[in-house]
């Protein structure tokens, strides 16, 4: 999500287990109480984010993080570039905050539609579901990714959610996020998924297309064991989120900036959430991970 790169580990399948060991709510339902904080397999900083153990997700759907907040009919569109195999080709993405309501477990979540575009072509488009803590902190819960090869959809095998077959959504967004901090994002067995999330610095100014966002919050995303495919770097800014993406080392390098952030129309909020809810339904006949899930529905206004 956010055009977050599909981190391959390269962990052996016998140590995954091992690994999911020591995740608190890996492979366990996902319940009103919020997951303990995972450990990676590699050494850290001293600094590790951890949610008080009384977390519950009393109001889910309230998602003001002011580093990620997720107000229903928001589109934010940003353009770039994606550099792989040394050719560098256009690249966009559009992410619409829907207003539709999935239960995961038993925790009401956020619907985000996400789409990838490569020089103008659909490449991927997703749906993807959070939820806020009672503590500030937003948790991922899964993902439902479609790809697309010349426009025709081919599939959506790197779909996940949350305490299915192992699958462990971390968090997205710390409410107190310091310097130093790290934790993880999502480890995933059954995709060889793993996203370790470090805070980079705080308090940044950054100028993007004649506006400056102060008090930036940057984040340096790897996969601890797929050296390959190096850091991507977000730019958090306080009430608005996302605003920028950047790349170091690895094999494929994105770079992204935020141009537009709208409210959408009652009409093309109601397409929008036409264009999900087809989606939702359309990942029962694809993904057995999904069913495990209840339908999407509107719920938020």
């Amino acid at each position: 999500m956010f055009a977050r790169p599909h981190f391959r580990s390269l962990i052996p399948t016998g140590a995954l287990a091992a690994v999911c060991a020591l995740l608190a709510g890996c492979g366990q339902p996902a319940t009103s109480a919020a997951p303990a904080a995972a450990q990676s397999t590699q050494a850290r900083p001293s600094a590790q984010a951890t949610p008080h153990a009384a977390g519950r997700f009393t109001k889910p759907l309230a998602v003001g993080n002011p580093m990620f907040p997720l107000v229903p009919g928001t589109e934010f569109t940003y353009h770039g570039t994606i550099v792989e195999g040394g050719e560098t080709k256009e690249h966009s993405v559009v992410f619409t905050v829907t207003d539709l309501v999935k239960t995961v477990g038993h925790v009401r979540t956020v619907v985000a539609w996400d789409r990838d575009f490569r020089e103008g072509r659909l490449q991927e488009q997703e749906l993807a579901f959070f939820a806020q803590d009672d503590q500030g902190n937003v948790w991922n819960f899964g993902e439902y990714p479609e790809e697309y090869d010349n426009g025709k959809f081919t599939g959506a095998p790197s779909t996940w959610i949350r305490g299915v077959a192992g699958a462990y959504g971390g968090m997205h967004m710390l409410s107190q996020p310091t310097t130093g901090m790290h934790y993880q994002e999502g480890l995933i067995p059954a995709i060889q998924f793993d996203d370790v999330s470090l805070i980079s610095s705080t308090g940044q100014t950054n100028c993007i297309a004649g506006r400056c966002y102060h008090q930036v919050l940057v984040v340096d995303e790897t996969s601890p064991n797929d050296p390959a495919s190096g850091h991507q770097i977000k730019y958090y800014a306080p009430g608005t989120g996302l605003i920028r993406v950047g790349a170091r080392g690895g094999d494929t390098q994105e770079f992204l900036t935020l141009v537009s952030v709208r409210h959408l129309s009652q009409a093309e909020l109601a397409k929008a959430r036409a264009e999900a809810l087809a989606m939702d339904q359309r990942a029962y006949q694809v993904s057995q991970v999904y069913r495990t899930t209840k339908p999407a529905e509107p719920g938020r206004g």
